[in-house]
């Protein structure tokens, strides 16, 4: 269905721009009030303890914070952290070589934590208890395992998919935090530390209305800056106001509720095809030619979450908020 501006995804353009625009530090760090009040007492305990700090998960949707929060554990620990994910270690023997060359303290960050294979996992339980791993040598008759230790190490690890977790795993993490989407406010001032990195001119009300499409998500937020930055500047004579900053957006097909043209072509299927629901994911998939995981995955929380859509055993069913944002009028059966 092509390349959305509105996902949260990270893209190339994303890992190239989003390390300046990280905070460094807790204080500097805006959002997750209650994570970072957590966590500012865990690392001032450990530190006093002169110990690594426990291993910490952070789960919730793409694009809030959980990649900057585990570099701010290692700025706020004075350590170094080392950055891989699930999916690129495949063999058992990657995970030992990455373990090994950790120095005491050091922070071993793994995103999509999920995605790691059983073999793998089973090399993180004693890395994770005991810091240390056990390593076969030889082959058959012959073979024999010896433990290396370890140094005392930090995992941070990230995911999208908690429930994907196996047991074992979630159980060695001494501290978990579930990522919520942020507030306008915090976009809002999210969106004006970015612009001044960025030296972009922008007003609080024109940071309040990009704010207001980018659906609780900072690299979405950060995003549609940069965008709206393009536009401005091409089109209007550089500074983001609100004026500016809706024309922009409008521009991009992102309306005043963060919906794209993806999303609303869900939404009028639904509603044209048939007849505003229930149908069927498969259905819907084959109606509007995408993948019914891609739509169950990507495209229906954002929709569930703020009401234009709702799951029931006969299938999905839109809601009258859908009629009133489309403009469209609400069917008698509809009406509540």
């Amino acid at each position: 269905m092509g390349k959305r501006i509105i996902t949260t995804d990270e893209t190339e353009e994303d890992q190239r721009l989003e390390p300046s625009l990280r905070p460094q530090t807790l204080e500097q760090y805006i959002g997750q009030e209650k994570a970072k009040k957590s966590l500012k007492i865990y690392i001032q305990a450990a530190k006093k303890r002169n110990e690594s700090l426990d291993h910490v998960l952070f789960y919730g949707p793409p694009g809030l914070g959980k990649t900057t929060l585990a570099g701010i554990i290692a700025n706020e620990m004075g350590v170094n952290m080392k950055v891989t994910s699930g999916p690129a270690i495949e063999k058992p023997g990657e995970i030992a070589a990455v373990l090994n060359s950790l120095n005491e303290g050091d922070v071993l960050f793994v995103d999509e934590i999920h995605r790691l294979n059983r073999q793998v996992e089973e090399v993180l339980y004693p890395a994770m208890e005991d810091f240390a791993i056990d390593i076969m040598i030889g082959k058959g008759a012959a073979a024999r395992s010896i433990r290396l230790d370890l140094p005392r190490f930090t995992l941070v690890g990230a995911t999208t998919r908690a429930g994907m977790l196996t047991a074992p795993l979630r159980d060695r993490f001494g501290v978990i935090h579930h990522l919520e989407y942020y507030t306008i406010k915090e976009l809002q001032t999210i969106i004006l530390r970015s612009a001044e990195v960025l030296d972009v001119k922008i007003d609080k009300a024109g940071a309040e209305a990009i704010a207001r499409r980018a659906r609780g998500t900072p690299r979405l937020a950060n995003r549609l800056l940069k965008r709206t930055r393009d536009i401005a500047q091409v089109l209007y004579e550089g500074e983001i106001t609100e004026e500016v900053a809706g024309k922009a957006l409008d521009f991009l097909d992102v309306d005043r509720c963060g919906l794209d043209n993806l999303d609303r072509l869900i939404l009028n299927t639904m509603i044209d095809k048939f007849g505003g629901g229930p149908v069927g994911l498969d259905t819907l998939a084959a109606a509007i030619g995408e993948d019914g995981g891609t739509i169950e995955d990507v495209y229906e929380p954002y929709l569930i979450k703020n009401g234009f859509l709702i799951r029931t055993p006969k299938g999905r069913c839109v809601t009258e908020r859908t009629y009133g944002h489309l403009g469209l009028p609400v069917p008698e059966e509809k009406d509540a």
